[in-house]
């Protein structure tokens, strides 16, 4: 759900809202949702029994795993806000127009 999310939200907010702290900041609040339910569901299928997501004995760095890739996706996540940004300020740039010819 959060690669979903991913693939599909950060480069049209970063396009769209002008102000960049604006667009990371809207980026993090709805990837914050968007992975606080993931967590939740993992976590109640965990309850239920399911081994899928984290290992039936709990350790001490079980999740650790879960964590980097949960990072990678939010900083690839935030690279696509950035990028979006940069290409929709150069397209809002009024363009000049050469007259010296």
């Amino acid at each position: 759900m959060e690669l979903i999310l991913m693939l599909l939200v950060p480069f049209p907010i970063g396009f769209f809202v002008r102000n960049r702290l604006a667009a990371f900041v809207t980026y993090i609040a709805v990837h914050s949702f968007v992975f606080t339910f993931q967590t939740m569901e993992l976590l109640r299928e965990w309850v239920r029994g399911s081994t899928a997501a984290f290992p039936a004995e709990v350790t001490d760095f079980d999740a650790f795993p879960y964590g980097i890739v949960n990072l990678l996706i939010f900083a690839a996540g935030l690279g696509l806000v950035w990028l979006g940004h940069r290409l929709g300020s150069k397209r809002r740039k009024p363009q000049t127009v050469d007259r010296a010819a």
